[in-house]
């Protein structure tokens, strides 16, 4: 590794959002590997505080490698756990095979090891990559409701967009506050993943019903999509369809829906990645469950 770096001139850089030009740097790496734009990130509050990106950069000031981590609070079968996500891992093709991907997992691996991480999720399509370092795929699941009987509506609808102001100052502050949506396994705070997934998914609606809760959804005239509940006390499922005056022909709720009061059946989540985890509180996790869309990292 030390051969590569001298050779080539690449300075290893780590927690360095706050220099403008390194983290153009990851965005531009990002845009280019996988053409999603993390910049915008920068009109909705910036990057994770708590991230901590590990990355190689060349003379020129490109980001030619990195991979991050960041604090990803859960509650797990009703306690809190000390969790790390780990997200932004890109090599660009000119450097791959040379190591410095392997190199920048296991300083981000020391790190959240050194901080007392009890627990370490990632989401990949490539599971083989990770299981050598001791991670486990997650089975995740999607939970099937039947029409909920309709209630009248207690709470005024309204679409939230993130370009208004005052919607994501709401968002943001009942991100802050949230109760999990689940306590049987659910990110307690992740306001950044929530921002970013919505706004770079032009088909999820943000939905206020009354100033203490948000839905994020999605509706194809047939099946509704719930993939988030943010409030300080979760609704139940009659009272989220009956807020948004739709009547489904099918309901899937992509995360675990014990508070939602209702019933379930399961279908096994055929996404393109695996949701991995290791640490001592990894045996902790018993299924079926699902992790939230506007959490995925």
């Amino acid at each position: 590794m030390s051969d590569v770096v001298q050779t080539h001139g690449l300075t290893l850089r780590q927690d360095y959002f706050g220099d403008p030009s390194a983290w153009k740097g990851l965005v531009g790496l990002l845009e280019d590997t996988f053409s999603i734009d993390v910049g915008v990130q920068d009109r909705l509050g910036g990057p994770d505080p708590t991230s901590m990106p590990f990355g190689y950069f060349d003379a020129d000031g490109r980001c030619v490698a990195n991979f991050t981590a960041f604090s990803m609070p859960l509650i797990v079968n009703g306690k809190p756990v000390k969790a790390a996500g780990y997200q932004s891992g890109a090599v660009r093709p000119e450097w791959r095979g040379r190591g410095l991907y392997r190199d920048l997992m296991q300083r981000a691996f020391a790190h959240t090891a050194a901080e007392g991480y009890e627990l370490d999720l990632l989401l990949t399509d490539k599971p083989a990559l990770y299981e050598r370092y001791g991670f486990r795929s997650l089975p995740q699941h999607v939970f099937v409701a039947g029409m909920p009987k309709l209630e009248k509506a207690g709470s005024t609808a309204r679409q939230l967009s993130l370009e208004a102001p005052d919607d994501l100052r709401m968002i943001k502050m009942l991100l802050q506050n949230r109760q999990p949506v689940s306590a049987q396994f659910a990110v307690v705070r992740q306001m950044e993943m929530f921002l970013l997934n919505a706004s770079f998914n032009s088909a999820i609606r943000l939905t206020a019903l009354g100033d203490e809760v948000v839905i994020a959804w999605t509706f194809d005239g047939a099946t509704l999509w719930l993939l988030d509940v943010v409030a300080m006390a979760i609704p139940s499922l009659a009272t989220i369809v009956s807020a948004l005056d739709i009547e489904p022909d099918r309901i899937e709720i992509c995360f675990s829906p014990d508070r939602l009061d209702c019933q379930v059946s399961l279908q096994p989540y055929e996404g393109y990645t695996t949701l991995m985890a290791r640490g001592k509180a990894a045996e902790d996790i018993a299924g079926p469950l699902m992790l939230s869309p506007m959490a995925e990292f």
